[in-house]
């Protein structure tokens, strides 16, 4: 076969995608007693066994689903190397309905199907997931984390998330605007889950001006009547007239449509893969002279709490500790993209991608 033959057979289909975005392993999971459905992405696991937390959305086509776990997966590998952690990127979800379709069955045969990896994938809980649901799964499986501290776990991993999110932006406000005080500023937190409501007490406490926004509306008026923040419809988000954007919801909405309408000077959020397109939509960002906070570096708080369950002896304080070197790894990275005039994006995943590849030329050797 020529060269030109190789290079096309890479690009097309699935087995062209996992090298172009360089996953190990994909295992699809399916039981008709209970109705699973499931997806596992194994990306890399140089530096130690791929750990992830398993997401369960009803996704429209089961493409969206394959999709956003690749793309979730390859972020879990970046977000642990360049916080300093020895585990790879894997990533699991669930296709269909949590309010419905979640069991003891159903839980415990997606357990199974995790023991069956022998350990090279771990999980842990993610959005509509929870340290409940991790009890079920670990009935089936010991390589789970994100158990309950009644368990010996580290509990729910949210608030760690927040609060280095809440740091990042910190560290974000002091590139941009010379001082990480967020008092007075602007702030608009799309998503009020777990996380964006730990999120929204923190900017509360240091007297921010909030707007949030939700998919689900009881969230929002629960989360606006108890921090006395303004509501405002999930389009109208985009539109406001604010210093920050913090998407904590699904990924993507940072992309073609959106862009064009932001006001803010800095990107600054929870959720996971907020650039439709890392590079395409990175430089877009550059051009309007929006800083973008990378993703997977400042919402690392939760991988570094199920992290330390996963190694034992669990600590709270010292998790909340280990999260605080978020700031000063979200300076350098914005340090560097600025002293090579590339996208912030860019230079969290050169400084990841170092990572790996030292520790990989380390454990080849004799």
């Amino acid at each position: 076969m020529e060269v030109k033959e190789v290079e096309k057979v890479k690009e097309s289909g699935i087995f062209g995608t996992l090298a172009r975005l360089g996953h190990e392993q994909v295992v699809f999971c399916h039981d008709e007693a209970t109705g699973l459905k499931a997806i596992i992405a194994i990306h890399n696991t140089v530096l130690g066994p791929a750990l992830g937390g398993t997401r369960m959305w009803s996704y429209a086509t089961e493409q969206e689903a394959l999709t956003d776990v690749l793309r979730l997966s390859r972020g879990m590998t970046f977000k642990a190397a360049i916080s300093g952690i020895n585990l790879g990127g894997g990533k699991a979800v669930i296709i269909g309905d949590a309010k419905t379709m979640k069991t003891e069955a159903f839980l415990r045969r997606f357990g199974k199907f995790v023991n069956s990896l022998n350990g090279k994938y771990i999980t842990a809980e993610d959005v509509n997931m929870k340290t409940s649901d991790m009890e079920y799964i670990n009935m089936e499986t010991r390589y789970v984390t994100g158990l309950p501290e009644s368990m010996g776990g580290g509990g729910d991993p949210s608030p760690v998330t927040a609060y280095g999110v809440y740091l990042g932006m910190k560290a974000t406000a002091k590139k941009v605007f010379g001082t990480d005080s967020l008092a007075g500023k602007r702030v608009a937190v799309q998503g009020v889950g777990q996380v964006g409501m730990h999120l929204v007490e923190h900017l509360v406490k240091e007297e921010a001006k909030v707007w949030i926004t939700d998919l689900f509306e009881d969230k929002v008026k629960a989360v606006a009547a108890q921090y006395g923040v303004k509501a405002v419809g999930q389009d109208e988000i985009y539109d406001l007239d604010v210093d920050i954007y913090a998407p904590c919801a699904l990924g993507a909405t940072v992309n073609d449509d959106t862009i064009p309408r932001l006001k803010c000077s800095i990107i600054a959020g929870a959720a996971n893969n907020q650039l439709k397109d890392e590079l395409k939509h990175g430089y877009m960002l550059m051009d309007r002279s929006i800083t973008y906070a990378p993703d997977f570096l400042i919402n690392a708080g939760g991988l570094i709490n199920v992290y330390n369950e996963y190694l034992g002896n669990y600590s709270r304080n010292r998790v909340f500790t280990q999260a605080e070197k978020i700031y000063n790894t979200c300076l350098s990275i914005l340090t560097l993209a600025d002293q090579e005039k590339i996208s912030s994006q860019e230079a969290a995943i050169k400084l990841a991608e170092k990572r790996i590849a030292d520790i990989g030329l380390v454990k080849v050797r004799h």
